[in-house]
């Protein structure tokens, strides 16, 4: 047996563990995708559509990687070299996908306050009269103990939708709290930080996410194009050979 019949043995070997490991990176991709696209979906009327895609874009990955890690699996066993080109030529568009997905991160990313900026100042105006909204808001400056888009004077300035009082939402009183409470500037309880720097690095931190699992995963694949790129040269060679 000559050292190509033995390398492409053991890469063959290589080839099956690397589709084990490739599924192991799909439920990763799956579940971040899922998982990211949770969280944007609670507060999406605050986000771009591009974060929402970009999270989709994961899932999609993610089921891909299952269907096509069976290519891998069946051409390295039966070294067919038919289906080894093609486990590597979809390996080829997984990889693309993933450099766009983390590079869409990273955009995502570094645009993220004024996206969020621009949407709090429009929802802004809806808080009194868009019950979807108030809710929202609501939420957001209760889960993320901030106040206003800068800080609670948003809400005192002249062409505030609240008429200059401060929501209820923006203060955190105390568990014993009864009767008809107030949130005002002299509140002890009064979230001083502003919404777009507190839900700015929240969504920041996920959008990190997306960046990291996709060039991260996208260098893991190389070494699978790689292999079996290889692989079906040789197949292809033996064959040629007989």
């Amino acid at each position: 047996m000559d050292c190509n019949s033995i390398f492409r043995k053991y890469s063959r070997y290589v080839l099956i563990i690397f589709n084990f490991l490739f599924v192991l990176t799909g439920v990763i991709i799956l579940s971040v995708g899922a998982t990211v696209k949770a969280y944007y979906h609670e507060y999406n009327r605050f986000l771009d559509d591009k974060y929402i895609y970009a999270s989709d874009l994961l899932i999609v990955i993610g089921v891909i990687i299952f269907i096509i890690s069976f290519f891998g699996c069946c051409g390295a066993l039966k070294e067919n070299a038919c289906m080894t080109l093609t486990f590597s030529t979809l390996l080829i568009v997984i990889f693309v996908l993933e450099v766009m997905v983390g590079i869409g991160g990273l955009v995502l990313k570094h645009k993220t306050d004024e996206l969020i900026e621009n949407a709090l100042n429009e929802t802004m105006k809806e808080y009194t009269n868009n019950t979807e909204v108030n809710e929202l808001w609501d939420n957001v400056q209760r889960n993320f103990n901030c106040c206003g888009i800068h800080n609670y004077t948003d809400w005192e300035k002249p062409s505030s939708p609240t008429h200059k009082l401060i929501p209820i939402s923006c203060c955190t009183f105390d568990a014993g709290s009864t009767g008809n409470v107030s949130c005002t500037d002299a509140s002890s309880g009064l979230h001083h930080r502003g919404c777009l720097d507190a839900f700015s690095d929240y969504i920041e931190g996920h959008a990190t996410s997306i960046e990291s699992v996709g060039i991260t995963l996208a260098v893991i694949q190389l070494l699978g194009i790689v292999l079996s790129c290889y692989l079906s040269r040789q197949i292809k060679s033996d064959y040629e050979t007989v």
